[in-house]
């Protein structure tokens, strides 16, 4: 059986992914090649989920059938929602190429509630809590055509846990004195509030509006 990686990448459109695959001793080329330079006149592009698989070709195909109703012409590109199709590919057994420090698991987790955030209004929203051991913790995240954008200026828990594993959007970020000094971008409320608080929490409840109520109230519809 052959063997090979499956992976899906974001463009600079919004909705439009492209599903492709490469060789298993291929797979850092192929994405620099992609991230630099487009594919099919597409820019933009940005890897979010690879998993190496047996009969990669198979699945491959299997994927560009299901979501073909989208598909861009004749291309890998396809009109659709992104965290489906992470959804379909974290049940696939096999070895995660990428994200390398989060789990299947968290993973699925996370497109699930991506899923959810299309009712989440664009604006301004807050994050004000005592974090035991640290103190008092402020933060601003504005929310975007669906992105969740934390702003400089935000301060930031370190990360003292040795259990905890940190972040690739921490180990980068330009943070001096616990202050983030650059606007930061997730895909996710939780995520953002795990970049803020240095440890997972519900980001429908500790993201509120200018008035006090968890963000929750969008995705529950009570508003």
């Amino acid at each position: 059986m052959s063997r090979g990686i499956i992976y899906i990448m974001e463009t600079v459109v919004p909705g439009l992914i492209k599903i492709g695959k490469t060789s298993s001793d291929n797979f850092e080329q192929r994405m620099y090649s992609l991230e630099r330079n487009g594919y099919n006149n597409v820019v933009g592009l940005k890897r979010r989920f690879a998993i190496e698989v047996e009969e990669y070709d198979e699945k491959e195909i299997l994927l560009h059938n299901l979501f073909d109703k989208s598909r861009l012409q004749n291309s890998e590109l396809f009109a659709t929602d992104i965290n489906l199709v992470i959804q379909l590919l974290t049940s696939f057994e096999g070895k995660q190429i990428y994200p390398e420090n989060e789990t299947k698991e968290h993973i699925f987790a996370d497109a699930t509630e991506n899923r959810q955030i299309k009712g989440v209004p664009d604006g301004i929203y807050y994050l004000n809590v005592n974090k035991k051991g640290f103190g008092k913790v402020t933060a601003e995240m504005k929310v975007e055509n669906g992105r969740f954008i934390v702003l400089k200026g935000s301060i930031c828990v370190p990360i003292s846990n040795p259990d905890i594993k940190v972040p690739e959007s921490r180990r980068t970020a330009i943070i001096q004195d616990n202050i983030l000094m650059e606007d930061k971008e997730f895909n996710s409320p939780s995520k953002a509030g795990l970049f803020i608080l240095g440890t997972s929490v519900n980001g429908w409840i500790v993201w509120k509006t200018v008035s006090g109520k968890p963000i929750d109230i969008f995705r529950n519809n009570q508003v």
